[in-house]
Order: structure tokens, then sequence, then C-alpha cells
């Protein structure tokens, strides 16, 4: 397995960040899917030992791995839609160079986490859209679309108790009707993985319910699981990524075998 890492703009600090296996002889014509992670971190930073470990745990499922560096709140304001428009950057290069890292470009699945979630339900919502293409300098969405989407705790509505500082939202939005993806769900979507705890005390799994909701009244594929009980930022649930003994929870750790799962069964 190779690391490589790619900046995407002369204008920013984003990145993108890869965990990829070469090709034996015996397999040179076989193409993994890939996962493209966009880690949480209130838009002031991201943790890259977590984004790796969200990384190494989809490259052991089978998928190239990457995760997303993208523009913070001290780099950029108003912040979005720099971050959108960084993804889109990202699923660009990676359709881009499906052949030198052995992808199935059709297989390219994203993954949000916290205010990653945000991004990507933004980018679920956008990713056809000619704002969007232009920013990114596609010539058609095909180089922009992913596969499927997974949300795990994700923001999704600025409005719905995450931030808690409404001065926040004036830095990361121009209007308010740029904070609540919710609202943003076409029949375009791709299919979703939505999974959060019901009493998660800083982004409320509302978010999550209100978009399986929006996704729910367009008619497009989703799976949505809430778990009785859980800190918010749990990650993988599992001893990998636990910060604490409660972020240790089997039961809450069930949520990636079941996105793998699903993925498999929509592919």
């Amino acid at each position: 397995m190779k690391i490589i890492q790619q900046s995407l703009s002369t204008n920013s600090a984003a990145f993108l960040k890869g965990y990829v296996r070469e090709s034996d002889s015996d397999a040179q014509h076989f193409k993994y899917p890939a996962v493209l992670i966009v880690p949480g971190g209130s838009f002031t930073h991201i943790s890259e030992q977590q984004a790796e470990s969200f990384a190494l745990s989809f490259a052991a499922q089978g998928y190239q791995s990457f995760y997303l560096r993208y523009s913070f709140e001290s780099e950029k304001r108003p912040l979005m839609p720099h971050p959108v428009i960084e993804l889109g950057q990202a699923m660009q290069y990676l359709h881009h160079h499906a052949v030198d890292l052995n992808i199935d470009a059709k297989r390219i699945i994203i993954a949000g986490f916290s205010i990653g979630g945000f991004i990507v339900s933004q980018y679920n919502n956008q990713y056809d859209q000619a704002a969007l293409l232009n920013a990114v300098g596609a010539k058609d969405a095909t180089e922009l679309t992913p596969r499927a989407v997974i949300l795990s705790y994700p923001v999704i509505d600025l409005s719905l108790g995450f931030p808690n500082e409404p001065a926040k939202i004036n830095d990361w939005v121009n209007t308010p009707a740029e904070g609540a993806a919710e609202n943003g769900v076409t029949k375009t979507n791709v299919p979703t993985f939505i999974w959060h705890t019901a009493d998660d005390p800083l982004v409320p799994a509302m978010n999550s319910i209100k978009y399986a909701e929006a996704l729910a009244k367009h008619q497009i594929d989703y799976e949505l699981h809430i778990f009785h009980h859980g800190r918010h930022g749990m990650a993988m649930a599992n001893q990998l990524t636990a910060w604490n003994n409660e972020s240790n929870d089997p039961h809450v750790a069930k949520w990636f075998p079941l996105a793998i799962e699903w993925l498999n069964e929509i592919k």
C-alpha cells in the first residue's frame, strides 16, 4: 500500500490524502471501489489520526481510501461554499486518475462525519448543479458523481442545535438558506446511509431525521439508523478510535458493518 498526498488548489490549504493498494501482476486489471472521507472538527481543524483510522478501516474492506483536508473557518470567510468546492475538486481528481489509482470510477463513496457531514450533504445536493460544476471546472456531472454517501452523526441544519453560537453561522454561510441541507435535496441525490445516536449532546439526531425525511420525499434510496445512546463523535465506536470508555461501544460500532452490507447491496 502506498500513501499519496495531493494539493487541490493554489489558493487554499486543502489536500487529498490516500492509502492506495497497488495491483500485482495477477490482478492488474482489477479496479477497487473507493471511499473519500470528510472528517469532522467544527470547521476549526480535522483529526488526521482519526481520518487515517477511518481510511484504514475502509481499506480493510477492500476500498482505496482517501480523506479530505478542507478549508477551515480561520482560512475562508464566509467559509461556504469553499469546502464543497474542494470536495468536488477531490472527486474530480479521483475520477481523472481512476486508472492510475486502480479505482472503479463508478463506485466512489463519500463518507462525512459530524461537520464533514454538512459538507457531504450539501455536496450530495449540488454535485450536478451548474454552479458547482463551474466552480470546480468540470465538463459535466460524471466527473463529480459519487455512487453513494455515508453520513455519520452529521450536521445538516445549522438551526437545529449546532453550532450553539449564532455568530458562528455568519462565519460559515452567506444566507440562512445555505445552512439547511435538507431543503436542497433533489431527485438526483445519490443513495445515502445515515446514522446517529438519539441522545447526541452536541449535534441533535433531528439533523439526520430531517435529511432522511427529505430523501424519502424525493424517493431517494436511504437507510437510517438511530442508536439509542452514545456521545457525539464516536467515530468507529471501537478501540481503534475510542477517546474514552464510552466511545468504545460494541452496539454503536455495528454501524460500520451495516454500512458495508448496504454498500454491497447497492453496488
